[in-house]
């Protein structure tokens, strides 16, 4: 079958707007879908990364090379309400504009990078005591309010806030980096402001961990608590203290602090993820990311043909690492791009309807939601969709289902020839 040469890309955010621009200098007629009014997504409310990259200046410059491509449609506002079609015949429905008019867009393939939200947990006074604030937040006063940094004579910071707990065990990645980012650009600002870093672990893997020595050989303090032990924040006279059970020292230490940093990361916008998983029929995981398909040997590429995944709507990720893969992403869409023809696979299920009872048994079993009851009243699978994975012809009970090139009687026939042989 011809395959169409159009991309669709879902997300505007730094993720997003890379891989549209690297398919669209590759000639490939990409559109770009962003459900707020401006491109940029969550990365435009930071100033500096850890290796010092100045984050504003990097987004304009990626927002004006986008939006003059020619090879590049740009559509704010917009949200994707249906899907159908085969990997590379694909056709999505959108509503866009501030009227929600509804278009359809035919693509080849489609690369999710719809990104992820900022936590912000209720803990230790966030939104209810003043001086609390979030990495983010004081990532913006860094860049907006230097006189009020300077201030500062003591600030403290908290790791692993509303991560690696009950309710969400899994590990943010960023939040020691950018605690570690925002100690050492306070230390450029006042080198006299005392800064306490609360923490469980520190990862600041691969090279950051030159940024932690340099932080450490700065001044600035690492205490570790243990979760059992979680640090106690009080508010009195307008003032904040802090108070950790030191798990080196083993004894209860009490900070004054003018300002307390909680590092709280990032979680999955679960509503987003939820409403694409149902419409392109896509795996998530248990903490509501999309799922990549293996995550050594497919790592970019998605269960459905034809989809794949960048950013952090994979897991959460430095600003650098979600280029890197909106980078493979977009080649691994160009590489399938390259062919003109798609060729469907020959081991792909077949449905006899004289046997078949509707009894919903493969309907329920496909993890890729193909099987359905037709009007005729018995189930077809599109062998243009089919995986060819065998799973609903062997649940099937009525065993109406045969898997091509693998049917009862080929297996038995080469069972029967295999015995023979044997005795």
């Amino acid at each position: 079958l011809p395959m169409s040469q159009n991309a669709l890309v879902v997300g505007g955010g730094v993720t997003g707007m890379t891989a549209a621009l690297k398919l669209a200098e590759q000639g490939i007629r990409t559109y770009l879908i962003e459900r707020a009014p401006a491109l940029g997504g969550l990365a435009k409310s930071i100033g500096k990364t850890i290796e010092g990259d100045d984050v504003p200046v990097f987004i304009t410059h990626l927002i004006e090379r986008v939006t003059a491509h020619e090879n590049i449609h740009v559509m704010t506002r917009s949200i994707i309400v249906d899907h159908s079609g085969m990997p590379g015949l694909f056709k999505t429905g959108i509503h866009t504009g501030v009227r929600m008019n509804y278009m359809q867009i035919d693509h080849g393939v489609t690369i999710l990078a719809t990104g992820a939200l900022a936590n912000r947990p209720k803990e230790y006074g966030l939104g209810t005591l003043n001086g609390v604030v979030t990495q983010l937040e004081l990532d913006s006063l860094l860049e907006n309010d230097t006189p009020k940094i300077a201030a500062m004579e003591q600030v403290v910071m908290i790791q692993c806030v509303g991560s690696r707990e009950e309710h969400n065990p899994n590990c943010s990645r960023i939040c020691c980096q950018a605690a570690i980012k925002n100690a050492l650009r306070i230390k450029q600002i006042n080198p006299d402001t005392d800064i306490f870093v609360l923490y469980r672990d520190i990862r600041t893997y691969g090279f950051q961990e030159d940024y932690y020595r340099q932080a450490r050989d700065l001044g600035v303090k690492f205490v570790r608590f243990s979760v059992k032990t979680k640090p106690i924040v009080r508010e009195e006279d307008g003032r904040l203290y802090v108070s950790v059970h030191d798990f080196i020292l083993g004894q209860t230490i009490e900070i004054e602090a003018d300002c307390l940093a909680l590092s709280t990361g990032l979680v999955a916008d679960d509503e987003t993820t939820e409403d694409l998983a149902m419409i392109f029929h896509l795996p998530r995981t248990l903490d509501d990311y999309f799922l990549e398909d293996h995550v050594k040997l497919r790592p970019i590429d998605m269960a459905v043909r034809g989809f794949f995944i960048a950013g952090t709507t994979h897991s959460p990720k430095t600003i650098r690492e979600s280029i890197t893969q909106a980078l493979a992403a977009a080649g691994r869409a160009q590489a399938l791009l390259s062919k003109k023809e798609i060729n469907l696979g020959a081991a792909v299920a077949h449905v006899d309807s004289t046997k078949c009872a509707s009894c919903l048994v493969c309907v329920r079993a496909c993890p890729f939601d193909i099987p359905f009851i037709n009007a005729d009243g018995y189930s077809q699978i599109d062998p243009d969709k089919c995986h060819g994975c065998g799973i609903c012809a062997a649940d099937c009970p009525a065993k109406a289902i045969q898997l091509m090139a693998y049917e009862d009687d080929q297996i038995l026939a080469k069972l029967d020839g295999l015995f023979e042989r044997v005795n």
